[in-house]
């Protein structure tokens, strides 16, 4: 029923998202995350299925990246009323976006990390999940250079810096917050989750 609804909700938000986007070079660029993630997560189902709670992180994820693909990060009509409301000086749907690009990996990571006991102790998973996010955002940040570098002017609706100078180390802060944001408020919930999972999969070995 999960999967179902899941594969629904993102097929629909990628149909919409396709249907005359402000720029189909910056859709794909923008919407090709996603589809790797599909992808993945296809071929682990079985072998390695996350925690619901993750699943249905990934999928807010992955409908952030296709809004910002349809509409591109810098013209998100919500956040462009946000920003006469609030008298903000650019539109900041891409800081959403980073938030959640520390926030989602933040429980990735972590659940990867405990099921397979690579690290021992709390703290020091704490601080390579949060040292991994923001390794991730620095990657993410030099992918953009790149594209940036071949494609030229194209690239501008991709990049969204709408002039903002720190806009590269912006977007790095705000990922490293998403990361601690994500591992202080739903780490025990997470727990909850992963409980349950072991206890499903040690009666069906039973």
């Amino acid at each position: 029923m999960l999967k179902t609804l899941w594969l629904g909700i993102f097929a629909a938000t990628l149909l919409w998202s396709g249907i005359h986007p402000k720029d189909y070079f910056t859709w794909f660029l923008e919407v090709v995350p996603a589809l790797i993630g599909l992808v993945v997560l296809a071929f682990t189902y079985r072998s390695f299925p996350l925690t619901p709670l993750v699943y249905v992180l990934i999928l807010f994820h992955c409908i952030i990246l296709m809004v910002g693909g349809h509409y591109t990060y810098a013209e998100v009509p919500l956040f462009d009323w946000f920003k006469e409301w609030f008298g903000f000086e650019r539109n900041n749907y891409d800081k959403v976006g980073h938030f959640v690009q520390g926030f989602v990996p933040a429980l990735i990571a972590r659940e990867i990390l405990i099921r397979k006991a690579i690290i021992n102790g709390r703290g020091w998973m704490n601080f390579f999940i949060v040292s991994f996010c923001l390794a991730f955002s620095a990657l993410y940040e030099l992918i953009e250079w790149a594209v940036a570098e071949f494609s030229g002017t194209s690239a501008e609706a991709f990049l969204g810096t709408q002039g903002y100078v720190w806009d590269t180390q912006s977007d790095m802060a705000l990922a490293l917050l998403g990361a601690v944001v994500a591992l202080v408020v739903l780490g025990r919930w997470h727990d909850r989750q992963l409980t349950v999972c072991r206890l499903r999969s040690s009666s069906s070995m039973m």
